[in-house]
């Protein structure tokens, strides 16, 4: 067992016996919450150099971790998870699921998304214009001006 979820308000504790686990309503998914506010394929649960992060999959109502809506984010002990209203606690030991040193980050990701403009990012950058321009007004050399060819 890599860890376990804790209901708040009461019931079973759930096992996390996988490393990779989908949350959700549906019968399919490894944990069945079923509640008609959360969705049929959640958010999924992923244990990452013995750390567990959260993933949302497009939810409707959302997943968050301490009181914050997120996408992904790092889930450490002790730490409240909302599956849409459902709230629990994370119970697990980094070091018994094999972490050595500081926890990953969990924004790693998020910055690569946002160094790059959004116009890069959907392939509408503009491309540069290697072309020879027939006239530099800032340079003063003679010869700038090509000739046309006229028919």
């Amino acid at each position: 067992m890599f860890g376990e979820l804790v209901p708040l308000g009461g019931g079973d504790n759930i096992p996390l016996l996988r490393q990779t686990l989908v949350v959700g309503r549906r019968e399919s998914c490894d944990v069945v919450l079923r509640f008609s506010n959360v969705s049929g394929q959640h958010c999924q649960l992923l244990l990452e150099n013995g750390y567990w992060f959260v993933q949302d999959m497009n939810s409707q109502n959302g997943t968050k971790v301490n009181g914050s809506r997120v996408v992904r984010k790092r889930l450490d002990p002790g730490d409240l998870l909302a599956v849409a209203k459902q709230k629990y606690t994370i119970n697990y030991s980094p070091a018994d699921n094999g972490a050595t040193g500081p926890p990953p980050s969990d924004e790693e990701e998020l910055q690569q998304v946002l160094s790059r403009s959004l116009l890069d990012t959907a392939g509408l950058q503009r491309k540069p214009d290697h072309s020879q321009r027939r006239y530099n007004p800032t340079d003063d050399s003679a010869g700038q001006m090509k000739r046309r060819e006229y028919e």
